[in-house]
C-alpha cells in the first residue's frame, strides 16, 4: 500500500462499538481516508460486580478459558489479573489473542477462521469429555460455540463480564450517514452491529448507508448486511484492522478504475 493514497478522499464508515473505533480511524487517516465514528454497539461492564468476581475467579482453575473478544480480555482483566489463569487460553480472533499478549498471556488461536467454527475446529477442543471450559463473553451471541461444545462432552460455565447493548446514536450521527456519497466505505464485524444500526436510524439514513460498500469480515457478517439491504459487498480477509483497511483500499480503487 502507498502511503497516504490508497483510501484518498474516501468516507469509511467505523461501526466498532462506542469509545475503541479511535485506533481504526486514526488508521483510516493515515492512508487518506475521512474517518466517520458510527458505533453499533455500546460495551460496559456486567452489573452485580462482586458476584462475576468470584464467578472469574472459580473459572481461573478450568481446563480451558475461551475469551471471545478483546472486551471481554479488558473486562475480565479488569475485576481480576489474568496472570492466575490455570489452564489453557484460547482467543477466537487476532484482535483478542493481542490484547492478552499485551497482559503477558499467550493465547492459542484458529490459523484460518477467526470465529466460532475456526475455534471449533481446533484439535485441543475435540475430545472434551468432563473436561470444564470456561466462556469469557457477554450475554447473547450465537450459541453455536457452547452448543457444540457441550455435546463434545465439555463441562460449560459462562462468565459473562460485560453486557453489549445499541449505542446512542445522535442527530449528528443520522446527518452525517444522510450526507453520505455512495463510494463510501462501510466496516462491519458485527452482526448485532448492523442490527441496531438499522433499527436506530431513520429509515432514509439506513437506505443511504446500505448504497455504501460494505466491508465485511466473514461469510456470517456478509449475510447479515445483505438481509439488512447492503446492495454492494466487499470481503475482507477477517475482522482485523488491517484486513478491513486492506479491503476497503481494494473496494475503494476498484470503484476508481
Amino acid at each position: 500500500m502507498q502511503p497516504n493514497k490508497d483510501l484518498a478522499g474516501c468516507t469509511v464508515v467505523i461501526t466498532r462499538p462506542a469509545g475503541t473505533g479511535t485506533t481504526l480511524a486514526k488508521k483510516a487517516r493515515a492512508l487518506g481516508g475521512v474517518p466517520l465514528l458510527l458505533p453499533g454497539l455500546s460495551l460496559r461492564a456486567a452489573p452485580d460486580t462482586q458476584q462475576v468476581r468470584v464467578q472469574w475467579r472459580d473459572a481461573q482453575r478450568d481446563d480451558v478459558l475461551i475469551f471471545t473478544s478483546p472486551a471481554a480480555v479488558r473486562y475480565a482483566s479488569a475485576l481480576a489479573p489474568l496472570g492466575r489463569t490455570h489452564g489453557a487460553v484460547i482467543a477466537v480472533g487476532q484482535g483478542t489473542a493481542r490484547a492478552m499478549q499485551r497482559l503477558g498471556v499467550a493465547a492459542e488461536m484458529p490459523a484460518s477462521r477467526q470465529d466460532s467454527e475456526g475455534v471449533l475446529a481446533l484439535p485441543s477442543l475435540q475430545q472434551l469429555r468432563g473436561r470444564r471450559i470456561a466462556m469469557i463473553t457477554a450475554p447473547g451471541g450465537r450459541g453455536l460455540m457452547p452448543q457444540q461444545l457441550a455435546e463434545r462432552g465439555a463441562v460449560l460455565r459462562h462468565v459473562y463480564v460485560y453486557q453489549r447493548a445499541a449505542a446512542r446514536l445522535t442527530r449528528r450521527h443520522v446527518e452525517a450517514v444522510q450526507q453520505l456519497s455512495a463510494d463510501t466505505c462501510v466496516l462491519f464485524s458485527s452482526a448485532e452491529a448492523i442490527e441496531n444500526l438499522r433499527a436506530q436510524l431513520p429509515p432514509s439514513a439506513w437506505q443511504n448507508l446500505c448504497k455504501a460498500t460494505a466491508i465485511v469480515s466473514s461469510e456470517r457478517i456478509a449475510q447479515a448486511a445483505q438481509q439488512a439491504g447492503c446492495l454492494r459487498l466487499y470481503r475482507a480477509a477477517s475482522a482485523a484492522q488491517a484486513d478491513l483497511l486492506a479491503a476497503a483500499c481494494q473496494a475503494h480503487s476498484r470503484q476508481h478504475h
